[in-house]
């Protein structure tokens, strides 16, 4: 009776101190993850994830990548939610298609997801999250989960089209380059991005 009577009671300290572990573990768990709630556009070659409309038009405006259809009224109108969602998806696939020919390399592949984060230090904050350590570059591109990493208040056309490069040259060749060669070939599309290419 007395072992029955210790076994419940250590079996009560046991469950006890098991829900207290676990209720700790998941509140560092949640304060550890990523709580932003993300919204979605997805275009023929991305799928864009922002967290505000006002982070939607910063993305539109810092990225001046639309020679087709560029003009003073481009410039000065100011888009409404649905206008703007259509002006981001078609200067971000033209973008990448003006990527894919400046490297000529087109291939079907999977969609590349864009995070654009609102600020730094929360773009700082996924990098620490991703890799446990600081972060000291102001984008970047992982192969892990075909995923384009921006802060929208750092950001310019080239910068967005030298990490799509690095997505399209990862998924284009069957096996992935050295990191540097890599490096070589994104910088070459961001120098080249405005100029003429001749397509062979």
């Amino acid at each position: 009776m007395i072992i029955r009577h210790l076994s419940r009671k250590n079996l009560f300290i046991i469950i006890n101190l098991s829900l207290f572990f676990f209720i700790s573990y998941a509140t560092a768990e949640k304060d550890s993850t990523e709580e932003i709630a993300w919204q979605n556009i997805e275009t023929k070659y991305t799928i864009i994830r922002y967290q505000s409309t006002n982070d939607l038009k910063k993305f539109n405006y810092k990225v001046k990548y639309d020679p087709e259809h560029s003009g003073l009224k481009g410039l000065f109108s100011s888009p409404g939610p649905d206008n703007l969602k259509d002006k981001v998806i078609t200067k971000v696939d033209i973008l990448f298609e003006r990527v894919q020919k400046i490297l000529d390399m087109r291939k079907k592949m999977e969609k590349v997801t864009i995070n654009i984060y609102e600020n730094k230090d929360q773009l700082k904050d996924a990098f620490f999250r991703i890799y446990k350590r600081q972060c000291r570059i102001r984008a970047w591109y992982r192969y892990k989960n075909n995923t384009v990493y921006i802060n929208v208040k750092d950001l310019h056309e080239g910068m967005l089209a030298h990490e799509l490069a690095h997505a399209i040259i990862d998924h284009y060749l069957l096996i992935r380059p050295p990191r540097a060669t890599a490096e070589i070939l994104a910088r070459y599309v961001d120098s080249h991005l405005k100029r003429k290419v001749r397509s062979y």
